[in-house]
């Protein structure tokens, strides 16, 4: 976590917002000095919708394709360099 401290600043160069608050808790009386400090927030994970739903007619257009029924296998298949080694013809199930 990464925080920044600014020590003995006077409550007159704060933000409004920041003297507002400080107004309301009644320290900010006359020459008072404060220290800041400011962290960074922490990034919340993002939850993933589990009943994703889409009108776009492109979306799934290739689900019922049979040749990609193993992702995996036709991706290494379509990766594949065409020739081998020895200059010959690379043979692609």
């Amino acid at each position: 976590m990464t925080a920044v401290v600014f020590e003995h600043v006077p409550v007159t160069e704060l933000p409004p917002a920041w003297r507002a608050r400080l107004a309301q808790s009644n320290t900010a009386v006359g020459d008072v000095r404060v220290t800041v400090h400011i962290e960074a927030e922490e990034k919340a994970a993002v939850a993933v919708a589990e009943d994703f739903v889409t009108d776009d007619p492109a979306f799934g257009i290739w689900r019922d394709r049979e040749d990609m029924a193993d992702v995996q296998a036709y991706i290494q298949r379509i990766r594949a360099p065409r020739f081998n080694r020895d200059g010959s013809r690379n043979e692609l199930p």
